[in-house]
């Protein structure tokens, strides 16, 4: 009999290996990997190096304290970072009542009644029971419903953890260079306040030599129009930067409040710029490109689940407990019982077939989605790099513009009080160099904000 049972439980055992190996493997011969192949080199013509700039921890990456500081209060109270964070904590639950179900359910139950009939004779019978029992249920996954289940919300999980990095790299992003603009507005209101100083300087001084009979009227109201037209511009830039630290309070979690920052540069070491990594790295590196591909694994477990909901559903069921009509007798009328359960679809009309078949396309939306995200970030790096290449051009061309303008400025103001030149032409050597610094400090702040972006597109930030 012993020899008997043990054949059968290795028959049972085989029957269960060849059935998760059928199912494994007609999921995945319908679920095809993505078809990449990745270039040598993450950007065109460079050489592929292992070291990469996004490997640097943000705090590395902004010197400035002051925006180190409004980061880590982004990071603890930005809303949408509390909500991702809350998710990983939702799904991570949820995995584990996913895999609660590969164990037995056993459940306990204990109950009294009396209950008492009158037959129209007027004599009361009483029938009293009481009772207690145990059961336990078991679903034996022969067709890997349960596993795919498994599978499915450990990738969910996962991908939710790949979100929550994301969007760390993002507020990073986004902080740094709400702040870089709230500086480079800040500088930008500094120099058109001191041009206006200038201005009324101007005009207090071509009004003294029309005063004096030394000018014509023109050269005063010159001055007139250029210090209107420079005070014109302060009410719009203060707005700029009350709306800029409102973006920031409230990327910081927090309501409108007053920013603390400095007007120091970002300090980068000039060697790390050139090193963006190589491409296998890049898809490591990136959250998202990491969510996309746990998100592939999950509409492949969907597509799992699909085609086992195909077969019957086997549960086995014990149950045990005692019943009698009094507590004192309860243990001396025991009993058990063994149920087995199958559930199998009979006629579902192609419901069944459709749903699997409508998972498998599924499946391929998200691979072609993984394989659209990939390129993207190739894109993006490719991008981010030539605007930082350009804004680090311009942000240099534009020294040596402000340079250029201060010296034209200080020589025509010479010839004109010598008499050699208009006034016109001094105002015009005033408006070149007020537009060369408030271009200069704009570039500046793109340079910055291209920098911040290429750290980004190459996955930093979320360390």
């Amino acid at each position: 009999m012993r020899n008997l049972f043990n054949i059968r439980t290795v028959a049972v055992a085989a029957v269960a290996a060849l059935l998760f190996t059928v199912q494994g493997c007609g999921v995945s011969k319908k679920c095809i990997e993505p078809q990449l192949e990745l270039p040598q080199t993450i950007v065109a013509g460079n050489y592929a190096d292992s070291l990469c700039m996004a490997d640097i921890e943000w705090s590395r990456m902004f010197s400035d304290t002051l925006l180190q500081d409004l980061i880590e209060q982004a990071l603890l109270n930005n809303r949408d970072m509390l909500i991702a964070t809350a998710r990983v904590k939702e799904l991570a639950e949820r995995h584990r009542v996913a895999r609660a179900d590969f164990f037995p359910s056993i459940s306990a139950n204990t109950y009294a009644e009396r209950d008492i009939y009158d037959y129209a004779s007027g004599n009361f019978t009483q029938d009293d029971e009481v009772g207690i029992n145990a059961s336990l249920s078991w679903e034996l996954d022969f067709f890997g419903s349960i596993r795919w289940a498994n599978k499915k919300a450990l990738a969910e999980y996962m991908s939710s953890v790949e979100a929550q990095r994301y969007m760390q790299m993002t507020i990073v992003a986004e902080v740094a260079t709400a702040y870089f603009e709230l500086v480079a507005l800040d500088n930008e209101l500094d120099v058109v306040q001191r041009t206006l100083r200038t201005r009324e300087e101007n005009m207090q001084y071509t009004k003294l030599r029309y005063d004096g009979g030394l000018t014509t009227p023109v050269p005063y109201q010159q001055s007139q129009v250029e210090y209107a037209t420079t005070a014109s511009l302060v009410p719009d830039l203060k707005k700029q930067v009350e709306i800029k630290k409102n973006e920031i309070s409230l990327l910081t979690g927090e309501f409108p409040k007053e920013i603390i920052r400095s007007g120091n540069d970002m300090e980068v070491m000039d060697s790390l710029i050139s090193q963006i990594g190589i491409p296998s790295d890049l898809i490591r590196r990136r959250p998202d490109i990491r969510e996309a591909e746990l998100a592939l694994k999950a509409a492949m477990a969907d597509a799992g689940i699909a085609w086992a909901d195909r077969f019957p559903r086997f549960t086995i069921s014990l149950k045990g407990g005692a019943e009698n009509d009094s507590f004192s007798k309860l243990l001396t009328a025991p009993f058990t019982y063994v149920a087995g359960e199958i559930i199998a679809p009979i006629f579902s009309f192609g419901k069944k077939q459709a749903q699997y078949r409508a998972a498998i396309q599924a499946y391929e939306q998200q691979r072609y989605a993984y394989e659209q995200k990939v390129m993207e970030a190739f894109k993006e790096v490719n991008d981010a790099l030539v605007s930082y290449t350009s804004a680090r051009e311009r942000q240099k061309l534009m020294g040596n513009l402000k340079d250029a303008s201060l010296k034209y400025m200080e020589v025509t103001r010479t010839q004109y009080v010598n008499g050699y030149v208009n006034y016109i032409d001094v105002l015009d050597a005033q408006r070149s160099y007020f537009n060369a610094e408030i271009d200069l400090g704009n570039a500046v702040r793109d340079e910055h904000i291209a920098l911040v972006n290429l750290y980004k597109a190459l996955g930093g930030g979320w360390r």
